[in-house]
Parts: C-alpha cells; sequence; structure tokens
C-alpha cells in the first residue's frame, strides 16, 4: 500500500467559508482522493489554518511556518511515497510574501527539504505533485477583503509560476484552479462541491505519479 502526504492550510484542512465551520471529513478533498483510490494507497491529511510555505505568521497559537514544521511531520509518517503539496495562498497576506514569487522561493524551499531530509528508514524520498491552489476572489467580507484583497492579482500568478517550477526541478504538478474556485464569501476558502472537486482532479495524476 502506497503512502500520500496531503501537506497545506486551511484548504486541505477543510475551512468551509459558509459559516466558518469545518467541512464534513467525507467532503475534504483528501477523503475524496482515498475514497476514489480506496485500498491501494493511504491518504494522510495534514492541514493547517494559515499556513505558509516558508513565512513565519504568529497570529495564531500554532506554527504557521511550513518549512520548520515539514521535517518532523515527514518522520512522524515515513516512509512516504508522494507528498502532495498546496501552499501558497497565505503567502499572499501584505506582511508576509505578498508576492507570487516568494511562494514559488518558498516551495522551491519545501521540495529541497523533502529531498534532503535524514529519514528514519531506508526508504528514498518520495516523489512530489505541487498543487497551486485556486486563485484569491473578491469578497465582501471587510476583514478577509483587507487581508487578501491586494494578493488577487498575484494569486492569479501561482499557477504559472508553480508549472514552471515543477517542469524545472523534475515534480508533478497540478492547477487546484483547473477544477475549483474559491468563495466570494470570503475570497479564500471553498465550498464543499468545490473542495470535494479538488479530491476528483487529483486522483489521475496520483495514479499515475505512484504507478497505481
Amino acid at each position: 500500500m502506497k503512502t500520500i502526504l496531503c501537506y497545506g492550510d486551511s484548504l486541505t484542512w477543510g475551512f468551509n467559508a459558509d459559516g466558518r465551520v469545518r467541512h464534513a471529513y467525507d467532503d475534504r478533498w483528501p477523503s475524496v482522493l482515498q475514497a476514489g483510490l480506496g485500498t491501494v494507497a493511504r491518504v494522510i491529511p495534514e492541514g493547517l489554518n494559515g499556513r505558509t510555505t516558508i513565512f513565519n505568521d504568529h497570529a495564531a497559537g500554532a506554527d504557521r511556518n511550513g518549512a520548520r514544521i515539514l521535517p518532523t511531520i515527514l518522520t512522524t509518517h515515513a516512509p512516504i511515497d508522494l507528498a502532495i503539496i498546496m501552499l501558497g495562498s497565505n503567502d499572499m497576506k501584505p506582511w508576509l510574501g505578498g508576492h507570487a514569487i516568494a511562494a514559488k522561493q518558498g516551495m522551491q524551499r519545501l521540495v529541497d527539504i523533502i529531498r534532503g531530509h535524514d529519514y528514519p528508514t531506508d526508504e528514498e524520498a518520495p516523489e512530489i505533485l505541487i498543487v497551486a491552489p485556486p486563485a484569491l476572489c473578491e469578497t465582501a467580507n471587510p476583514d478577509y477583503g483587507a487581508i487578501f484583497g491586494q494578493g488577487i492579482a498575484q494569486s492569479k500568478m501561482l499557477a504559472t509560476m508553480y508549472a514552471d517550477l515543477a517542469d524545472e526541478i523534475g515534480c508533478g504538478f497540478f492547477d487546484a484552479g483547473s477544477v475549483a474556485k474559491t468563495s466570494p464569501l470570503d475570497g479564500v476558502h471553498l465550498d464543499a462541491a468545490n473542495t470535494r472537486a479538488i479530491g476528483r482532479g487529483l486522483e489521475p495524476i496520483v495514479r499515475m505519479m505512484l504507478g497505481l
């Protein structure tokens, strides 16, 4: 059985823009991916609200720096056959990266960590699938609009930048924005239908990368 790590932020955790609650377990995209793959793989969801690629954000009690936490996660769940990384939306916050190029550099760092990690067993580093999150959108929500509004245009660049990066460094790539759109309720998160769509959209490329 293959092991798949899904490393992401609130879109992976399952934050529901409608009511600020968590999506039902079966609606979250890692769960949908697991259901599609069945017993040939074990899908591990590792989503944290507000997680960035490499930036510190102390506005919450959890450590949101994806680069700092990743080595612990890799050791905890080893051996891993495929790491799926969907991060970058929170990097658009103006007091953090604020630009798509910052998220691209952060994603490069995460790939380097995965490939250079000291794994506890003799397995090779896992395959890596870089996923561009759906672009941010306009919202009437005053808080989210103030936080992410200036990052909408930058977020639309992530798919192209991530695709180029994946090609340069030999990773898989998937544009989640090709199957899902963020909700105008807050401009960042997904409704149940769109988060399910990401899980379904990922299944073919995951099967291809793992030879399933």
